[in-house]
């Protein structure tokens, strides 16, 4: 399989985007944002419906279950005819952090689809949730592959030049804190959207952080075919979530 196909077997690569500015990122028009399938409570077969009973954790157990193993299947089938990323590699570096970094976005993503309260805030953490998970599957996957231990000896960020002083009291950028996460399951009524929000939102930027960090260093093709569909994934969703704060706030 040649490295263009493999690289195909994870998904079209897209154009690089911009990453948005933590300041002053574009929140797209709501006349122009097409928000039907997030909030579609009505429809019966949607994993999200309307007031706690129209949700369905099997389902969405279902589906990371899935995610994960097709994520699994993604990385066994796009494997070979590269010379493997080693120990210190920034992809191997990149892989390790990034699935604990997308670890803590499936908790949060599980914990809004389960609480929330607003119909986008709850398809926004089942679609993070579940495409995080199988992106997980497909990492871990990777480093099976490469022949490596899903923890290395180095420290987190340091496959980055200058990555370490991104840290924040050993933290990946955007990582929240035990206390954020303890925060956000106690939480009640709205208060469960606006921290998710605001925390989602943080750690979306991080992420965005170390997949630029890694396409700048790595030309192996499905790393970067990974990378690059993260990162524009991310951006969107960085839209997503401002869009919704400003729908919360204007709720009251």
């Amino acid at each position: 399989m040649t490295g263009s196909t493999k690289s195909q077997a994870i998904s079209e690569r897209p154009a690089k985007a911009t990453p948005p500015d933590p300041d002053a990122v574009a929140v797209p028009d709501p006349d122009e944002t097409d928000r039907a399938e997030a909030d579609r409570p009505d429809d019966p077969g949607h994993p999200v419906a309307a007031g706690s009973g129209g949700r369905r954790p099997w389902l969405l157990a279902l589906a990371l279950v899935l995610g994960l193993l097709l994520g699994y299947a993604l990385a066994t089938l796009t494997q070979g005819g590269e010379d493997s990323p080693g120990e210190t590699s920034p992809e191997a570096g990149f892989a390790r952090d990034m699935i604990n970094h997308h670890a803590q976005a499936v908790e949060m993503g599980l914990i809004a689809y389960d609480r929330a309260t607003m119909p986008g805030v709850r398809q926004l953490g089942y679609d993070i949730a579940t495409a995080q998970q199988g992106q997980i599957g497909m990492m871990q996957q990777w480093l099976t592959e490469w022949g490596l231990l899903p923890t290395g000896t180095e420290p987190p960020m340091a496959w980055m030049p200058e990555g370490t002083d991104a840290l924040v009291d050993g933290r990946m950028p955007g990582m929240a804190t035990a206390e954020e996460i303890n925060a956000l399951r106690e939480a009640e009524g709205d208060e469960v959207d606006r921290l998710f929000l605001r925390l989602m939102l943080y750690h979306h930027l991080g992420g965005i952080h170390m997949a630029e960090g890694v396409l700048k260093q790595s030309d192996h093709p499905d790393v970067t075919a990974a990378a690059e569909l993260m990162l524009q994934n991310q951006q969107y969703e960085v839209e997503v979530l401002q869009e919704l704060q400003r729908e919360l706030d204007e709720a009251g």
